[in-house]
């Protein structure tokens, strides 16, 4: 999937809400359901330039709330430092493999990776 999809499904999912229903329907097609433009535009009764309209209008909304809050680039953020976190913790109980820094290490191990599913 293109960087700029993913991008865009992600903010969907944290701000898609703040969209039309319109927006959204178009939205969950064309880009999680896969539709071309002529499909929604044939499911909706409408031409394909209405659909990109909503679609770029959608895209437009998205961006400029990433830009006022920058909740996306900070979850992006969070979600790369638990895995390099995780990462270091797995490293860290290698070099101890056994003793109370071990347990330690191997809990905390558990513990990031946890948080790391809940996040993700």
């Amino acid at each position: 999937m293109p960087e700029k999809t993913v991008r865009t499904t992600m903010l969907f999912d944290f701000f898609g809400e703040m969209l039309t229903e319109k927006q959204r329907a178009y939205f969950d097609l064309y880009y999680n359901e896969d539709f071309s433009l002529a499909e929604v535009a044939e499911n909706y009764g409408v031409s394909r330039q209405c659909v990109y309209d909503t679609l770029s209008r959608a895209g437009a909304v998205l961006d400029e709330l990433e830009e006022k809050t920058g909740a996306v680039g900070r979850f992006e953020n969070l979600r790369g430092g638990l895995a390099r976190a995780q990462e270091l913790a797995e490293r860290l109980a290698e070099l101890s493999p056994s003793g109370e820094a071990g347990s330690a290490a191997r809990t905390l191990v558990r513990a990031l990776g946890e948080l790391k599913g809940q996040v993700m």
